[in-house]
C-alpha cells in the first residue's frame, strides 16, 4: 500500500469514528469498533488523536455485562470554533460558531449600493474588525463564506453574481492569504440545503430548498450529493425563463423568474401601483417613505387584507408554483422547502403553492412529497456556511 493511500484510509476511519461519537455518544471504544466495523486498535488510535486535539473527551464509565466497565466518549463541539460569513445581495453576516453550527457571536451589516470590488473591500474590512481581539485563533478550524450566484467550491471562486456585479473573484485565495486560515467558499443555497439536511427538520437524501427574497435561488440534493454542475451554477432557479418576450434581466436574458417574483420585483410593482394612484394600505403603513416598504410591511398588509398585497401574492404564488412543478417533475424530490423573506410569515403563499403543486405535478411524483417552510430561522445562512466547513473538515457525512 502506498503511503498516501494509508493516510487517506486513516483519515476516513477517523471521520467515521468522530461521526459516530458525535451522533451516538456517549459511546465506548468497543461499540465504536463494532458499529464502524473497524479493529479495536484502529479505533483506539483514532480516539487518541481526537482526544489530544480536543474534539473528543472521556466522561466516565458505562455499564458492563462482565469485566471492566467501558470508558465513554463524547464529542466536544465547543472546544474549537469557526468563522462563518454569509453574503446576500443586501447584507453581510459574520459569526463565530461552534462545531454544531451554533452561533456564539454575530454581526449583520448592510451592503446597500456596493458592487464588485467594493463588496470584497467591505468583506475584508468587516472581517478585520470582527477578528480583532480573537485571542484563541489556534482553536479556529477555518473560515467558511457563502455567496449567491455561480460559485466554484473547488476553486473557491465566485464566478458570477448579477446583483453584486462580482465576476471571477478568487475569494478563497484572497481570504487565506490575508488571515492564514483555511477557507471554504460555497453558493449560499447549496449551503442552506446542507444545513436543513443536517440540522433542520428535513433529513432527506433527495431535497430541494428554494429561497424567495431579494433574489431567487435553489439548492438541490440528489442521493445526498449536492448538484453543483460543471462551474458551480446548478440551481440558478431565478434565471429560468418564463416569458421569452418579457422583462430584461440583469443576467442579460429576458423573462427570468427572478424578474417577476423576487422581493425586488414585487417592490417595483408596489411602487408602480402607488404612483398610478391605486389605493393600498402599504402606502399608509410606510408613511409615504418608499424606503420603508420592506417584506414585513408587505406581509402585514396581507394580514390586514390589502387588495394590492393579496393580488401580488397570488401572482407570485402562481408563477412560483408553476416553476416548482417543473422541479418536482424533473428531480422527484422527497421534500421541497420554501424559505426567504417572502415565504416566512406568509402562510397564504405556502398554501397557494402547495395547492398548485397538488393540481399540476405528476401524480406519482408529488405522492408523499413533503412540502414545507424552511426550519432553521434567521441564522439559516450562517448555519449553511458552517455546514459546508463541518462536512468537509470533520467528515460530517450526510448519510449516517
Amino acid at each position: 500500500m502506498k503511503k498516501g493511500d494509508h493516510k487517506l484510509i486513516q483519515a476516513l476511519n477517523r471521520s467515521k469514528v468522530l461521526n459516530k461519537i458525535r451522533t451516538e455518544g456517549p459511546i465506548s471504544r468497543i461499540d465504536l469498533a463494532k458499529k464502524n466495523k473497524l479493529s479495536p486498535s484502529t479505533v483506539a488510535s483514532a480516539v487518541q488523536e481526537l482526544i489530544k486535539e480536543g474534539y473528543v473527551s472521556e466522561i466516565g464509565t458505562g455499564s458492563s455485562s462482565g469485566g471492566r466497565k467501558p470508558i465513554l466518549l463524547k464529542f466536544n463541539p465547543d472546544n474549537h470554533y469557526l468563522f462563518a460569513v454569509a453574503i446576500t445581495n443586501s447584507v453581510m453576516m459574520l459569526a463565530r460558531m461552534n462545531l454544531e453550527a451554533r452561533v456564539l457571536q454575530k454581526e449583520t451589516h448592510p451592503l446597500t449600493g456596493l458592487q464588485g470590488e467594493a463588496v470584497v473591500e467591505r468583506l475584508q474590512s468587516l472581517m478585520d474588525d470582527f477578528m480583532t481581539g480573537q485571542e484563541d485563533l489556534e482553536r479556529c478550524v477555518g473560515i467558511s463564506i457563502t455567496v449567491p450566484g455561480i460559485v466554484s467550491d473547488s476553486q473557491g471562486m465566485v464566478h458570477y453574481n448579477t446583483k453584486l456585479r462580482m465576476t471571477d473573484v478568487p475569494m478563497k485565495r484572497m481570504v487565506e492569504e490575508r488571515y492564514g486560515l483555511r477557507t471554504w467558499v460555497e453558493n449560499d443555497m447549496n449551503s442552506v440545503v446542507l444545513a436543513e439536511r443536517r440540522f433542520g427538520d428535513y433529513a432527506f437524501a433527495n431535497l430541494i430548498y428554494i429561497s424567495i427574497g431579494d433574489g431567487l435561488g435553489s439548492g438541490i440534493l440528489i442521493n445526498d450529493h449536492l448538484l453543483r454542475g460543471k462551474h458551480g451554477g446548478a440551481g440558478e432557479f431565478g434565471h429560468t425563463s418564463i416569458n421569452r418576450s418579457g422583462i430584461r434581466c440583469e443576467c442579460g436574458n429576458v423573462g427570468c423568474l427572478d424578474s417577476y417574483i423576487s422581493w425586488i420585483a414585487v417592490y417595483s410593482r408596489i411602487i408602480t401601483a402607488i404612483a398610478t394612484g391605486r389605493p393600498t394600505l402599504i402606502q399608509e403603513m410606510s408613511g409615504g417613505d418608499y424606503s420603508q416598504i420592506v417584506p414585513s410591511v408587505f406581509k402585514e398588509a396581507l394580514r390586514r387584507g390589502d387588495k394590492l398585497a393579496r393580488d401580488l401574492n397570488e401572482e407570485v404564488a402562481e408563477l412560483l408554483g408553476a416553476a416548482i412543478v417543473n422541479l418536482v417533475n424533473m428531480f422527484n424530490p422527497e421534500a421541497l422547502i420554501l424559505g426567504g423573506d417572502m415565504a416566512h410569515g406568509n402562510p397564504e403563499l405556502l398554501e397557494m403553492v402547495r395547492s398548485y403543486i397538488d393540481r399540476h405535478a405528476l401524480p406519482i411524483l408529488k405522492e408523499d412529497m413533503v412540502f414545507g417552510l424552511a426550519s432553521l430561522g434567521e441564522d439559516e445562512k450562517l448555519m449553511g456556511a458552517a455546514s459546508v466547513l463541518l462536512q468537509d473538515l470533520l467528515g460530517f457525512s450526510l448519510t449516517e
